[in-house]
């Protein structure tokens, strides 16, 4: 039995920003983990892994049309060898990183195994009990896959398995057009399999905005089957390959292919921590929790994954920052998440930040301005013959930014200077008046933000005065 001042339960981005500054502020700290090693989801099976694959089959696209132009042959299905250990090599460097050693330097005492509540107070970990003061769950999700009529009877693979393969499927049907779905299934495409995309929903991205939906689709749909508003009835195994069946406007129709990924959503990855032993309320599947992340027991807290919150990395990694002093202190620091931003790593990408058009048409009626540039104008982007995309910044009449999206190449770098404005309570004049560097990708910003400028400069009554002074002294 070993007591705590804090004890944190899950080993991935929120769990070890948790104990990393826990125990910099001088806390006796565990930290669980349940896996083998730390770095959760995120490094082992999501977010690396993912743009690992993503960079390795934009190369691979690029030799292939390469390729083509000289009359050679290159298929990125022969080189899926070199394109997994990519994969491989960059977990491998960053786990070195975030390792157990790095935590324990730090006095944090690692635990690996399965936690689950005893008590409010006592967590089992294999056959040690821990005793807490206070405890943090930071456990993240897994995926979920829906009860699709045949499904339990078909081998399938989700973000957890697909890193794994070890040759590239001749084709692949991916169900769900979520982030992770249209990541990987663009990157199969570019490797060289025939890819079919098959969602739900009618709508496509339903939190982006509309017009950045609309691109984004048209984009994919140049390199793979994508089909909105289909549901599928039923999936089988046939002679070695994948055949679903699927209905649209009470219309039939089979797709096959030699693999399946389900790429379906996720849900908390909480069943085996016994909380109603800690008699930790559970909501709709997730921990229950106040605005700075206490469960119905005070001492207990919990982000990340676990919360009806962002299920992103780096928002987890935010309220880890949080909670901390909350934990040990007893503050009441939160996140705001009407400025977090987020990224679709798609290409062209899809960055986003606050409301979305309709959002603020909605929540503002008329006081809404809204600007938009074009890539093709970004003298940059003409350069790179990446001219695909825009930018769209959403401010009040008096300039206030409250929302900021953008299609094109490293979107998510080039507008990170939106989410600073809006942190700040920038109006966007200061980003008209900022200098950025020719020839570079920001000058995308720039541009939206000089539209905007120049309205109110040429429609001021400054500049009509301006004009009547010319005119007379002419």
């Amino acid at each position: 039995m070993k007591d705590y001042q804090l004890i944190v339960i899950g080993g991935g981005a929120a769990g070890m920003t948790v104990a990393a500054g826990a125990a910099n502020l001088g806390a006796k700290v565990a930290l669980v983990e349940k896996k083998k090693h730390l770095g959760g989801d995120c490094l082992h099976v999501g977010c690396v892994p993912s743009k690992a694959l993503i960079a390795a089959s934009k190369e691979a696209s690029s030799m292939m049309q390469a390729a083509r132009v000289l009359g050679a042959e290159f298929d990125g299905r022969d080189h899926y060898q070199t394109t997994k250990a990519r994969v491989d090599r960059a977990r491998a460097i960053i786990q070195d990183h975030d390792g157990t050693e790095r935590f324990e330097k730090l006095g944090v005492d690692v635990y690996i195994g399965e936690a689950s509540f005893q008590s409010p107070y006592e967590l089992k970990v294999g056959d040690d009990l821990l005793i807490g003061k206070k405890f943090v769950i930071a456990t993240g999700s897994k995926p979920t896959v829906p009860p699709i009529d045949g499904l339990d009877s078909v081998p399938y693979l989700t973000n957890e398995q697909v890193f794994e393969e070890e040759t590239l499927p001749e084709s692949i049907i991916v169900i769900g057009a979520g982030t992770v779905g249209l990541e990987l299934a663009q990157s199969f495409a570019r490797l060289g399999s025939q890819v079919t995309v098959l969602e739900a929903q009618d709508t496509f991205l339903p939190k982006e905005d509309e017009s950045v939906s609309k691109l984004l689709r048209s984009q994919l749909e140049m390199a793979m089957r994508l089909k909105i508003g289909v549901k599928v009835k039923q999936i089988a195994e046939e002679d070695g390959r994948i055949h679903v069946t699927t209905e649209v406007d009470g219309e039939t129709v089979t797709y096959e292919a030699d693999k399946l990924l389900m790429a379906t959503g996720r849900k908390p990855r909480i069943d085996e921590l016994r909380l109603d032993r800690a008699h930790v309320n559970v909501k709709d599947g997730y921990v229950d929790v106040t605005s700075t992340y206490r469960t119905s027991q005070p001492h207990i807290f919990a982000i990340g994954d676990t919360i009806k919150t962002l299920p992103f990395t780096h928002a987890a990694g935010e309220e880890g920052k949080a909670v901390v002093a909350n934990a040990l202190f007893g503050l009441w620091n939160k996140v705001d998440y009407t400025k977090m931003p987020w990224i679709t790593f798609t290409d062209p990408e899809v960055f986003h930040v606050g409301m979305t058009e309709a959002e603020a048409r909605e929540r503002h009626g008329d006081d809404v301005e809204i600007i938009e540039a074009k890539l093709s104008e970004v003298d940059r982007f003409v350069a790179d013959r990446q001219e695909t995309g825009f930018v769209k910044i959403i401010t009040r009449k008096n300039g206030k930014i409250i929302g900021g999206h953008a299609v094109g190449m490293t979107a998510g770098d080039w507008m990170q200077i939106v989410v600073y404005a809006m942190q700040r309570g920038d109006k966007i004049g200061k980003l008209s008046r900022m200098i950025y560097p020719y020839p570079s990708r920001s000058e995308a910003v720039k541009k939206a933000a000089d539209l905007y400028w120049r309205k109110r400069l040429f429609n001021s009554p400054l500049t009509e005065l301006a004009r009547k002074y010319f005119e007379w002294t002419r």
